[in-house]
């Protein structure tokens, strides 16, 4: 009996109670050195109890082992033959693989003809009742054991288990029609020639080619014609650059001269920005589903080189896109991500993303991972890249079911997608596809693999392709000729053929076709905004005074809040009846205006329902009824548009990245992330780095999205002060030596060229105002906003409803408007600074009595640099000194942004000096009394009306 396997754990930790309904007799099972079996007699014979419940209650008897009665264990999935997909290289001594282990359960060579009945948990008997236990370890043997193994036992629903089983046991599932597999055949066909055309064409060239999983392309179309019989009516893609290009042209279906002719060196870019290399590209394309004959939406997201840093963005693309559908069940909308096996075991955003998965205002009810397994990262074996037994154990916190199917087996690989498609669509939840695979070249096609592994390699070029081996299958079994996979190869062939030729008449490249996320309507025609005019943010005072009504009120009747929120909402009253607001009434009146106008708003991060300073209370929760919660911003107008506030994980790479994807796909949302301290944004750096900075200089992507970190010096120690000003204002592709010209829509125009936006409000009105601002302008650009901690509850930190009514507008720059304002001549000294320190300074003027020599302006914006409002200021207040004051540390902040902006202002002919903190390696002190010391010192020397005498410049 040769490799006769056994799967008893299949029944799992349900297995009791699936039995007991059934009235199983359960045999007391003794070890083999404990004395005689118990009788086991078969089914024919007048046995009371079946095979496979014996097997597993003797499994119960000896717990020790369930780690080992996997029978994906020893299913033959590597396609080379050499590694064990799993990195163990055992096999379980209670897996029946020869005739000797059958002594392991008290068994003997000849009750292997013996017939038993089956249990009603199984479904390896179709119509038969009883099986002889040969039949039995055979069938367990092929559905468990063969070219695919199942994880899905540690499911802990029965109905789910069930279901898997069924479609796995259930004879002959697997059969394939002969018109299926001929569209299997041409599948494949297309993704390997794909390949080759490309490395005859371009043999020197970086492709990150598919070859050694060509199989992905069928298994994806697999996984969206399923979709699409399903009710799916838009799929949303994410994945690494391997096979990226292959996706394009065989999946999304990108015209393929557009894909040669980016080989083509010479090539000139028309659009904006700087682009980037073809396979980070992403691509938008409608097009007809050849199974269901449905128009179908495909969008593969853009995605950097960091492999899995586009997971979240995809689900929170796809949820934005549920949401706008009001798809609440994800039955019209749904994600694929293709993963690759090093990155899927080795990328926390991986695990972060799938904590999302199943939390209320995130999920997407279900994705399908498909997990590109080239038994290699880099250059790093397995052993070395991963202590899981397999790279996809990451999958099982949020009990996903995971199939591994060997990649050379393309039947295998296809109905194992089938079914991962229909369990998305049945259960709404995640599924990983393993598709164990391996990488015919090295990393990229310039790269050596032999240097580190070479005997895989060796291997590997031994391997005949999975193309070859399957056309001899059907040509041995007559459902093609070879004459037919000829003219197949042939006509594909000739397409690339064409498209090359057609390439060669391309001389610019248009990085707009290559969008990922239009936003039909938004721009004119040719991409552009429609005007570079930006209205007036003011609203009327009465949708002032509604909003604060409705904010300082419970909409609910009978719903008992906190003693401590009734006083803040009476405060909140007080404030409307005098027409000021505090910070978080500002916020209020900002987003329901926004809801007003019809334009959603979402406000996602850590403890944000609340605020992290317990300012905003934007969920009411009743005292007496356990999670009966009121919005009373969704309660403003009968038909505003819908206000979404909701507490994420804690995770800032995985959260972040999910906003920037929700606010891709509609210009008409404001989708604000905001970080529980600013600081926190360092663990979702490269979200900020390589999609918000630069994704539209790469991609042509406008995007919207706000974040809102809380920033300022107040003793709190290193890691709650600052939210790092200076990384943005580095980043900003503003030129600081460039003088602009001072045209009429200057201000526009700016914001329009700039990579993003970073204010440092020092009002509420201010923040109200380039709240609003950031919807009002005819384009998109990411917004920046250092938001303050103590000014939340400062008495001086208010604006009046004057400041915010119909008419008024967000002010780059505040001017001083004091007594110094009043004789500029007076003036000895001119002070600018941003944020929180303006308060330090004024108190600090007024105690010295400076009002009329020293004058005192505000950034409100810092990046893109007002350059004609601080050279109106400057002009106002000639020959006086000129001072930039932050509390921040030198070699911090915002100093050496500002500082060669002013020069460039300022012609060179007169200094800027400096006031502040002194150089440091931390953001700030821990010890309290250092930090009020170092506060008076810089304070002192802002007034210090000779602090700077005799210093050269």
């Amino acid at each position: 009996m040769s490799q006769l396997r056994l799967l008893p754990s299949r029944l799992g930790t349900q297995a009791s109670r699936l039995l007991a309904p059934h009235g199983v007799q359960r045999f007391s099972w003794c070890s083999r050195s404990s004395g005689p079996p118990a009788p086991f007699a078969s089914s024919r014979a007048g046995g009371g109890s079946s095979y496979m419940e014996e097997m597993y209650f003797a499994w119960l008897e000896n717990p020790q082992s369930v780690h080992k009665i996997r029978g994906h264990h020893v299913a033959q999935l590597d396609p080379l033959g050499i590694l064990d997909a799993d990195l163990d290289s055992f096999v379980p001594s209670d897996l029946i693989t020869t005739v000797d282990k059958l002594a392991f359960y008290d068994l003997q060579e000849a009750d292997l003809d013996k017939e038993f009945q089956l249990p009603t948990t199984t479904f390896i008997g179709g119509s038969e009742n009883t099986l002889s236990l040969r039949e039995i370890i055979r069938r367990l043997e092929s559905t468990y054991c063969q070219h695919i193994g199942l994880e899905f036992m540690f499911i802990n629903d029965v109905e789910q288990c069930q279901w898997i089983r069924q479609k796995f046991e259930s004879p002959g599932v697997m059969q394939f029609s002969s018109e299926e597999k001929r569209t299997l055949l041409a599948r494949l066909v297309r993704s390997m020639r794909f390949e080759d055309f490309l490395a005859r064409k371009w043999s020197s060239e970086k492709r990150f080619g598919l070859e050694g999983c060509e199989v992905m392309i069928p298994a994806l179309k697999t996984i969206i014609d399923k979709s699409s019989e399903m009710g799916i009516e838009n799929v949303i893609l994410g994945m690494p650059h391997r096979g990226r290009l292959n996706v394009l042209a065989n999946v999304i279906r990108k015209d393929l001269e557009q894909i040669f002719c980016q080989f083509d060196p010479k090539l000139e870019a028309a659009d904006e920005g700087s682009g980037d290399v073809k396979y980070h590209l992403g691509m938008y394309h409608e097009r007809i589903n050849r199974v269901t004959n449905r128009n179908i939406p495909l969008s593969l997201v853009a995605n950097p080189s960091h492999l899995e840093a586009v997971d979240p963005v995809v689900q929170g693309k796809t949820k934005a896109e549920q949401f706008y559908r009001g798809d609440a069940q994800g039955k019209k909308v749904m994600s694929i991500l293709v993963h690759g096996d090093a990155a899927f075991a080795g990328q926390g955003v991986v695990y972060e993303t799938f904590h999302l998965s199943d939390l209320p205002s995130y999920t997407t009810n279900g994705t399908v991972h498909v997990v590109v397994n080239n038994q290699i990262g880099f250059t790093t074996d397995p052993r070395m890249a991963r202590s899981s037994p397999y790279p996809t154990d990451v999958a099982r916190v949020v009990n996903a079911p995971i199939f591994h199917v060997n990649a050379d087996d393309p039947e295998a690989v296809i109905y194992v997608c089938s079914v991962a498609a229909e369990w998305r669509n049945t259960f709404n939840k995640d599924v990983v596809v393993d598709l164990v695979c391996y990488r015919r070249r090295g990393h990229n096609e310039m790269d050596e693999p032999m240097f580190t592994q070479p005997l895989m390699y060796k291997q590997i070029h031994r391997q005949v392709p999975v193309l070859k081996k399957y056309a001899d299958k059907l040509i041995a079994e007559g459902t093609v000729t070879l004459q037919e996979f000829e003219e197949e190869i042939a006509k594909y062939d000739r397409i690339c053929e064409e498209a090359y030729g057609k390439s060669k008449d391309k001389k610019i490249l248009h990085i707009k076709h290559w969008l990922d996320s239009p936003w039909p309507g938004f721009f004119n025609m040719d991409g552009e905004p429609k005007s570079m005019t930006c209205p007036a943010t003011g609203v009327p005072e009465d949708t002032l005074t509604h909003i604060g009504e409705v904010a300082s009120s419970v909409p609910l009747e009978d719903f008992k809040i906190h003693v401590g929120l009734s006083r803040i909402l009476r405060g909140r009253a007080d404030m409307t009846r005098k027409g000021t607001v505090d910070w978080a009434l500002a916020e209020y009146m900002a987003f329901g205006s926004l809801l007003k106008e019809g334009i959603h708003v979402r406000l996602s991060g850590q403890d944000v329902e609340r605020g992290t300073f317990s300012h905003r209370h934007h969920v009411l929760h009743d005292q007496d009824v356990d999670r009966r919660t009121c919005v009373p911003m969704n309660h403003l107008w009968p038909d505003q548009a819908p206000y979404t506030v909701c507490n994420s994980s804690l995770s800032e790479y995985g959260v972040l990245g999910f906003e920037l994807g929700y606010a891709m796909a509609s210009p008409n949302a404001l989708v604000l992330w905001e970080a529980q301290f600013g600081d926190f944004h360092n663990t979702a750096q490269c979200i900020i780095d390589q999609f918000i900075s630069t994704g539209q200089a790469k991609w042509v992507r406008h995007n919207g999205i706000v974040l809102l970190l809380p920033h300022g010096m107040e003793g709190m120690g290193p890691e709650h002060s600052s939210a790092r000003p200076e990384r943005f204002l580095q980043m900003s592709n503003d030129d600081s030596d460039a003088y602009p010209a001072f045209t009429q829509d200057f201000e526009v125009r700016q914001l329009y060229d700039c990579n993003w936006i970073v204010v440092n409000c020092s009002t509420p009105a201010s923040y109200f105002h380039v709240l609003r601002r950031q919807i009002l302008l005819p384009f998109r650009k990411p917004l920046i906003i250092f938001t303050p901690k103590s000014l939340l509850r400062h008495p001086e930190a208010k604006s009046s409803f004057d400041q915010m009514v119909s008419g008024t507008s967000f002010q780059r720059v505040i001017p001083e408007d004091g007594a110094a304002a009043r004789a500029p001549g007076q003036v000895r000294r001119l002070i600018f600074c941003t944020g929180k320190v303006f308060y330090d300074l004024v108190k600090e003027r007024s105690s010295q009595g400076l009002d009329e020599l020293v004058a005192i302006t505000r950034l409100e914006q810092i990046s893109p640099f007002p350059f004609d409002l601080i050279k109106r200021e400057a002009e106002k207040y000639p020959g006086v000194e000129l001072v930039w004051c932050q509390e921040e540390h030198k070699n911090m902040g915002y100093y050496d942004y500002i500082s060669p902006r002013f020069m460039t202002v300022l012609g060179r002919a007169r200094p800027v000096w400096y006031v502040g903190r002194d150089p440091a390696a931390a953001p700030a002190t821990g010890n309290r009394n250092t930090h009020l010391v170092s506060l008076k010192k810089f304070l002192d020397t802002a007034f210090n009306l000779q602090a700077f005498e005799g210093k050269t410049f």
